[in-house]
């Protein structure tokens, strides 16, 4: 891991109060759950752009599914109950 580096951005006074309260709940800093805050969302963009980039392959590639096809699995997860 690379050395920590200090930023600054704004946030509204009510988020800060709201993450102080959970930092303390938690007996964890302010900084703590900011990077535990970025490390998340940073992995869910990965996730998201390699989704994204997957769709991307399978439309290239032929795999797709009509609207028709859509439709009637629709429909029978809805008949499945789920």
């Amino acid at each position: 891991m690379s050395s920590p580096r200090t930023i600054s951005f704004r946030i509204a006074t009510e988020k800060v109060a709201e993450l102080d309260a959970i930092a303390k709940a938690m007996d964890r800093n302010r900084s703590y759950l900011l990077n535990e805050a970025v490390e998340s969302y940073l992995g869910e963009q990965q996730r998201f752009a390699a989704m994204v980039k997957e769709g991307r392959e399978d439309i290239l590639a032929g795999r797709t599914f009509s609207h028709e096809e859509v439709e009637n699995l629709v429909g029978e997860w809805e008949r499945a109950g789920r």
